[in-house]
């Protein structure tokens, strides 16, 4: 049985000003990709998107983290069936 695989990037360190502070990330270039687009759907840059997540997050868990754990909420809400019109 074959698993196939999306394209793979190693991951890329990035800088982003969180609150005027900066700071570094690295994220593979799937997730940078999948957070432009869902601050894009929002209205949103990605830099201000980034902040949101990162005042969200419990202190336990690392911005990268939870930078992928949204970007896969999103998809599972994405891949989720809408339920039918008046249900």
């Amino acid at each position: 049985m074959r698993t196939d695989l999306p394209p793979m990037t190693p991951p890329a360190k990035r800088s982003v000003t969180i609150d005027g502070h900066r700071t570094s990330v690295s994220l593979e270039d799937a997730f940078w990709q999948a957070l432009g687009r869902a601050a894009d759907r929002r209205g949103l840059t990605r830099a201000v998107l980034i902040g949101q997540i990162d005042h969200a997050r419990p202190p336990d868990v690392g911005l990268a983290t939870a930078l992928r754990l949204f970007v896969l909420a999103e998809a599972q809400r994405d891949a989720a069936p809408s339920p039918p019109p008046g249900a």
